[in-house]
């Protein structure tokens, strides 16, 4: 005979879990938009206070999702993990100047790593207003070797592709920047035209 007690409870258990890890999504989801938002307005004291609260929830969310495989399917604890990927990676660079490996499963990587040229961008466009060419030609040459490492692999699902072909129109937007300002830095030239 069918066990509808026992198929119910594992119903009810899985939905309970799968709340608590919406939850606690939200709440990584919360603390990655304050860590980038800080390293923004370049307050790394306070982005590395954000980002050692970021590291516990995440920890927190890791722990409910292994309590059920299929909650590591959930759309909202991939968002939150890749999002907490992109906020540690941009981080990383602004603070070190470099990119750090995370102990994720590698498809919340990449798509974490796709992500954050768009903040390295507006980093770049921050950094131009303020004549800070190197700093921008060090980020565009950091997207440029990023993106040159992610066609190497075979992105199979779409929503990876399509986040690795942004990566390439941000780079684009890095490089026309970085010409630009080494163009208004460029003498202009003294050849007069005789009439």
């Amino acid at each position: 005979m069918i066990n509808f007690t026992k198929l119910q409870k594992h119903i009810q258990d899985y939905d309970s879990e799968r709340e608590n890890l919406i939850k606690k999504s939200r709440d990584v989801l919360k603390l990655t938009k304050q860590v980038i938002y800080a390293v923004h307005r370049d307050e790394m004291k306070e982005a590395a206070v954000l980002l050692k609260r970021m590291e516990t929830e995440k920890k927190e969310l890791d722990v409910i999702a292994g309590k059920n495989p299929r909650l590591e399917c959930e759309g909202s604890y991939k968002v939150a993990v890749q999002e907490f990927v992109e906020a540690a990676l941009y981080f990383s660079f602004v603070k070190e100047g470099k990119l750090i490996d995370l102990d994720v499963a590698p498809e919340h990587f990449v798509l974490g790593l796709a992500d954050l040229p768009g903040e390295l961008t507006r980093k770049a466009v921050f950094l131009a207003g303020k004549g800070k060419v190197a700093e921008v030609s060090k980020i565009k040459d950091e997207v440029d070797q990023m993106y040159g490492e992610l066609l190497k692999f075979d992105f199979r699902d779409n929503e990876t592709r399509r986040k690795v072909d942004a990566v390439k129109y941000e780079l684009r937007k890095l490089e026309d920047l970085v010409l630009d300002l080494k163009l208004r830095r460029a003498p202009v030239s003294s050849e007069t035209n005789p009439d």
